[in-house]
């Protein structure tokens, strides 16, 4: 029973990680059509933050394996 649980756990990490940086790809393209002129700072800043969502996704897949 743990097992499935674990892969639950597992597949809503993925889900909310997708989900995460899809939405913070959307606003940050949103954001560079209202202020072309400031494109640089915002990309580093959604690469950033995707990079954030995918440790916070990494650790939560990690911890999901380890309480299997």
């Amino acid at each position: 029973m743990t097992g499935s649980i674990a892969a639950i756990g597992m597949g809503l990490a993925v889900i909310g990680a997708g989900l995460g940086i899809g939405n913070i790809g959307a606003k940050a393209m949103e954001a560079i059509a209202r202020q072309p002129e400031a494109m640089g700072d915002i990309r580093a800043n959604m690469i950033l933050m995707a990079a954030f969502v995918e440790g916070a996704a990494l650790i939560a897949i990690l911890l999901s394996f380890l309480v299997k």
